[in-house]
């Protein structure tokens, strides 16, 4: 029983660590928090690929619009593009989410490490 509460008490230190370390993230680069809270949720909590990612978009919403709220804040924010990316993005959610539900965890997790690596790719050479 003690081992028990030591262990849950050890997942909320380590999910609140991994949630500061991808607000940091997501503060210092305006997003980005997935390419933490992902991994961490399904390498470190355990959690399954589709559970992983769909925690994931349920923290990174609200953090993602508190930055937002901070870059306004501070003059680093430009209204112009964001109606049209919005749009993209709503419509790119829902296709994500009915693929999330239908897809096995092998699938989805290829799939993300080929976008974050070719996300990294790009930014080192683009």
């Amino acid at each position: 029983m003690q081992k028990e509460k030591r262990k849950e008490n050890g997942g909320c230190i380590l999910k609140i660590l991994t949630g500061l370390f991808a607000g940091v993230v997501n503060g210092l680069f305006g997003g980005g928090g997935g390419m933490i809270v992902v991994p961490s949720l399904k390498y470190l909590l355990k959690y399954d690929a589709a559970q992983a990612h769909a925690t994931a978009i349920a923290i990174i919403l609200p953090v993602s619009i508190l930055s937002g709220v901070f870059y306004t804040a501070f003059g680093n924010f430009e209204w112009s593009p964001v109606l049209f990316t919005a749009f993209g993005t709503v419509i790119g959610g829902v296709i994500g989410a009915i693929l999330l539900k239908k897809l096995s965890s092998v699938p989805i997790t290829v799939i993300f490490s080929v976008v974050m690596a070719a996300a990294g790719v790009k930014m080192l050479f683009f």
